[in-house]
């Protein structure tokens, strides 16, 4: 997992080397006092920067420098863009004071610059830098040692997200909060965060799993979105930020933190398993009509309204995944039967549900209104309804299907072909006289006034369309198929 806070080591503020009075360093130009300090490097390159990282101090005599005037500009240029905490010019040698041309590079660009006098050797600078260094990493371990202790008890709770993430907040100076999958806040505080922002990365990272991270950084504020789980697929994303770069100890804690609140997501992984195997028993009683064995089945007290609808949705595991824990907070009843995912719900809400499943990727059928203690057939008509949804129509209501009749049910290239087949022999003329026949109910005197032909013309010409078709238009079944035909056509 690519961790934004798992490369930090421990730095300490380039002003705490220049406070050490045995060093007697001078600052020549000092805008950033507060820049982090990892190590102190020695360099008479004329381009040193291949071989440094950011972080350091670097210390040179410039002895490659004598002469220099117009090239101290790219010199410091380089050290900024690679990112040193600042430059230590040792005086006394090469130089008897810091170049004028170079206190101009720094002023002009930023960069600290710091005088190291002949009498103080630069390995001595690097041996009390180390000292610090060390200091800070044994503070830190200390910080980091109780943050661990205090974060382990949290977990142990009977809230362990809520407590994970309050402890957390405290050793940050900015917002800590879980977030589900959807982008919807689980467990602590979002303070000023752009949700928005985030619930695009999570769509944007939600399909390499495990294996992704987001750091968002602007000035003066980081904000890392991280994957929390043990699984290949994410169960929640924790969100951390701080006001600058986050410290060493901030970072262990962040770590500590995701690694708990992914055991806490498993143990709850498990328990809603479980949970959803009830859930599915618990439909299946209701679809045979034993409401009562059912609200025993689920042990809590499921009060279902009057009129329900079953929504049947079908779909990519992960879609059907997210789908399953949006909707089981909110509805009576979710069930996962066999990969597809029944939704028991309140009729007058089924259409909101069906578009929010459908937003999802799912293809949804919308069952006919059934009774909570006869819902078989609400669950045989919203599998009616998802056998009719494609690309083009995600969402299908049986009520739907009913008005449009049962043209609905027959898929429309199929219903294209028997039309085809089915009138093929008859001729424009012929298929107007059919039409208008099935219109008027098989009367020919009222085919006659609408085409303005004679009855005997009428008669003829609906002898040869039974000829033709090998039937006689007197059977109610011929008149339905013909009709049916002529819609598909």
């Amino acid at each position: 997992m690519v961790d934004g806070y798992a490369k930090l080591t421990p730095m300490i503020p380039l002003s705490a080397v220049l406070s050490e009075r045995g060093l007697s360093l001078t600052a020549v130009h000092l805008p950033r006092p507060d820049a982090q300090l990892r190590w102190v490097a020695t360099s008479e390159l004329v381009d040193p920067t291949p071989f440094l990282e950011g972080g350091e101090l670097l210390l040179t005599t410039g002895l490659a420098t004598t002469g220099w005037r117009s090239q101290w500009i790219a010199y410091v240029a380089g050290l900024r863009d690679v990112g040193v905490a600042g430059l230590g010019i040792g005086t006394g040698l090469t130089h008897r004071k810091p170049p004028r041309g170079l206190i101009r590079a720094c002023e002009e660009l930023g960069v600290n610059l710091v005088e190291v006098p002949r009498p103080t050797a630069f390995v001595a600078v690097s041996r009390r830098a180390a000292d610090l260094l060390e200091q800070e990493q044994e503070r830190t371990a200390r910080i980091v040692l109780a943050l661990q202790r205090r974060l382990t008890v949290a977990a142990a709770g009977p809230e362990p997200s809520a407590a994970i993430l309050q402890e957390l907040a405290k050793s940050l100076t900015g917002a800590t909060c879980l977030l589900a999958p959807t982008g919807q806040v689980v467990a602590g505080s979002p303070g000023d965060l752009d949700l928005s922002e985030i619930r695009d990365r999570i769509r944007a990272i939600r399909s390499q799993g495990m294996h992704a991270a987001v750091t968002l950084s602007e000035p003066g504020y980081v904000t890392i979105l991280q994957p929390i789980g043990l699984k290949q697929r994410p169960e929640s994303y924790l969100v951390t930020g701080t006001t600058g770069r986050p410290t060493e100890a901030q970072g262990r804690a962040v770590s500590t933190a995701a690694v708990l609140l992914a055991l806490v997501s498993e143990q709850q992984r498990d328990k809603r398993e479980s949970r959803r195997r009830v859930a599915a028993r618990a439909f299946d009683l209701l679809v045979s009509g034993d409401l009562r064995t059912a609200q025993l089945l689920l042990e809590r007290d499921v009060s279902f309204p009057p009129k329900l609808k079953v929504l049947a949705a079908r779909g990519p595991a992960d879609a059907i995944d997210d789908a399953l824990a949006i909707v089981e907070k909110a509805i009576p009843l979710a069930a996962l039967v066999n990969g597809e995912l029944f939704v028991v719900s309140p009729a007058a809400g089924a259409e909101r549900i069906a578009v929010e499943l459908a937003g999802l990727g799912l293809y949804v059928g919308v069952g006919d209104t059934a009774k909570p203690d006869n819902l078989g057939p609400g669950r045989t008509t919203a599998t009616q309804a998802l056998a009719q949804t494609s690309a083009a129509k995600p969402i299908v209501q049986w009520a739907r299907v009913v008005r449009e009749g049962v043209a609905a049910l027959v898929d429309d290239k199929l219903a294209a072909a028997f039309a085809a087949s089915y009138l093929g022999l008859l001729t424009d003329e012929q298929l107007e006289t059919l039409q208008s026949f099935l219109r008027h109910h098989g009367s020919r005197l009222k085919v006659a006034a609408e085409l303005s032909l004679h009855r005997n013309t009428v008669r003829n010409r609906l002898h040869q369309i039974e000829h033709q078709l090998g039937v006689t238009l007197n059977d109610p079944q011929v008149r339905m198929t013909a009709w049916f035909a002529l819609q598909s056509r």
